[in-house]
């Protein structure tokens, strides 16, 4: 009976930011949002009043309604077709409703919007 002298695999390192520039900062209005064509689908970009950029899959979780003709206010947007509201920071339906659509990472960098597409 040998014994191995191998040792377990290392885990594999996640895979490095995909960061595409989409467009510049101005060109998403404030509490507004923007659509961006991209290998993964129509994303929805928004703005919010302070600033803050988030990006999901323009999908709402619910019925697939187009989340970038919604409203945002604070941090969440309201889907225009069935008025479900989605929190921003993580693309989940607010309680009583429960689903998600896809949320990606954005960064702004001197003025320019950024994404990560994994």
């Amino acid at each position: 009976m040998g014994t191995s002298s191998r040792s377990p695999a290392a885990p594999a390192a996640p895979a490095a930011a995909a960061w595409r520039d989409v467009c510049p900062l101005a060109q998403i209005p404030p509490a507004g949002a923007r659509v961006v064509k991209t290998a993964r689908g129509q994303l929805a970009l928004f703005r919010t009043a302070d600033d803050v950029v988030y990006a999901l899959l323009d999908a709402c979780p619910h019925k697939g309604g187009p989340l970038s003709q919604g409203i945002v206010h604070g941090h969440t947007v309201t889907c225009p077709l069935h008025g479900r509201r989605i929190d921003l920071a993580t693309g989940a339906l607010e309680a009583p409703d429960v689903g998600c659509t896809h949320r990606f990472a954005v960064r702004v960098e001197g003025g320019r919007v950024l994404l990560d597409l994994r």
